[in-house]
């Protein structure tokens, strides 16, 4: 007999009765992103970036006729319009993030990879001082090391586990206690790996900060489907991309920082916006003060209000409900994925990290194998499922630590590659690799993900069966 769709639903609610529990988020679908059933598309990319609500839009353009902003560089009644809609939205950040603004502000950025950047260049790296930053980590977390270098500071990864991909916490725990007293210590890590779905413990942040560490989290992977409460868990800074959790707007992103931590930020240079005064004759400037000072040139002002439309479209529609439903249809595909099998028995696919959703977010990494146990190019994967209408994605994500460990590539094999081979493209290097790349199939689950969605992936799987 043929399971239909409406069979499989309604098994998948009686094993998952919470489901019932989220089913605002089906009717937000239909009205909000009903272009996703219209196209016949199966979005499966949300770490990649988030999808945004028909609603967001009509907000943001209602603003937009309705008013006229200039720069709000300037006094003037237009300037002054765009200044209070850009307060607004940094003061919805921290609220958003329950972040109390006594303690916490809000840096306008391009992106979470900007707010990186912006502490690797200002912060007071030293020959006496460590980066300590986890293997697990996104690669705009991973070129801060060369700020750290250029100072000479010592720089340290973590390892992963190469089964759950975890921290081993006995290791974190004698990295932290190796901090010099007075000395400048910057630990980074990721709330949520943007490859493997695994969620670190944030309970590292306090344990680092009461050994003399800054913390920098980074928490773009984590944000989307996760409530991050800096009323409890208090890093120093925090980067955030906006379109990760709400699709849109593009080209903005914050990083959220402790008043106390902006502090010992130095800046190598300034830009328009940034100074109270500059001289191009006396060759001096003064640096404004708090987050003026660190936001280069003039805002995004037009793009601000979608920010502040956008997390209060996520509160509208429940973060926790969010999370519960990524959750359950998370915990639903890496049951079912382990139980596809060639008909010789093998195995069709390989999870990374945790096979279940305990200390997981709703991000999969997968490889497919065939019959023979032969890994299947993950970037013909991609190309077939976007023959099928499914988005996905495919390759080592920005995150080449990881990929490393779950092909047992060593930091010697890597630095002999780099000597061997010379500036090459990433499809280059994966070939000339023979069979060890170091990447793999991304399924990722969001705010508009359905029980529909996760099926039909499931059924493309089994269309690679032999």
């Amino acid at each position: 007999m043929t399971t239909t769709a409406t069979d499989a639903l309604s098994e998948f609610r009686a094993t998952h009765p919470a489901y019932d529990e989220t089913a605002a988020l089906d009717e937000l679908r239909a009205k909000e992103y009903a272009r996703l059933d219209a196209e016949g598309q199966i979005y499966l990319d949300y770490t990649g970036g988030g999808l945004y609500a028909d609603v967001q839009l009509r907000e943001h353009m209602d603003i937009l006729r309705a008013h006229t902003f200039g720069n709000p560089h300037s006094c003037n009644p237009t300037s002054q319009a765009a200044t209070v809609l850009c307060e607004d939205a940094r003061a919805e950040v921290l609220r958003y993030f329950r972040a109390d603004p006594q303690e916490y502000t809000a840096i306008f950025t391009l992106n979470a990879s900007g707010a990186l950047k912006l502490v690797g260049e200002s912060y007071p790296f030293a020959h006496d001082g460590r980066y300590l930053l986890t293997v697990d980590n996104h690669n705009s977390v991973n070129g801060i090391r060369e700020f750290a270098r250029a100072r000479n500071a010592e720089v340290t990864y973590l390892p992963v586990r190469e089964g759950d991909l975890r921290l081993d916490p006995a290791t974190v725990g004698a990295e932290l206690g190796r901090l010099a007293p007075g000395a400048a210590g910057l630990f980074a890590f990721p709330a949520q790996s943007n490859f493997s779905g695994v969620q670190h413990d944030l309970g590292w942040i306090a344990a680092a900060q009461a050994k003399g560490w800054d913390v920098l989290l980074d928490a773009a992977a984590f944000a989307p489907t996760n409530r991050l409460d800096l009323s409890v868990h208090k890093p120093d800074f925090v980067a955030i991309s906006f379109y990760k959790i709400f699709g849109y707007p593009t080209g903005i992103g914050a990083l959220i920082v402790r008043r106390d931590s902006l502090t010992k930020l130095r800046r190598p240079w300034f830009a328009g916006g940034t100074i109270t005064i500059a001289s191009a004759q006396g060759g001096g400037h003064f640096l404004a003060a708090g987050e003026t000072g660190f936001e280069d040139g003039t805002i995004n002002y037009l793009g601000l209000p979608a920010v502040t439309i956008g997390l209060r479209h996520m509160e509208a529609a429940g973060i926790e409900r969010i999370h519960q439903r990524v959750e359950l249809l998370a915990g639903w595909l890496l049951g079912e994925l382990a139980g596809l099998r060639h008909r010789n028995g093998r195995p069709l696919v390989t999870i990374y990290g945790p096979t279940d959703t305990e200390g997981r977010g709703g991000t999969l990494a997968m490889n497919f194998y065939d019959s023979a146990g032969e890994r299947i190019d993950f970037r013909a994967v991609e190309q077939q499922a976007s023959d099928a209408g499914i988005s996905l994605r495919s390759g080592c994500f920005c995150n080449p630590g990881v990929g490393e460990v779950i092909n047992g590539l060593t930091g010697e094999d890597m630095a002999a590659y780099f000597r061997e081979f010379g500036p090459i493209s990433f499809d280059d290097f994966i070939n000339k690799l023979a069979g060890r790349a170091t990447g793999a199939v991304r399924v990722s689950l969001g705010i508009a993900s359905t029980f529909a969605d996760a099926q039909r992936f499931m059924a493309f799987a089994r269309t690679m069966l032999q």
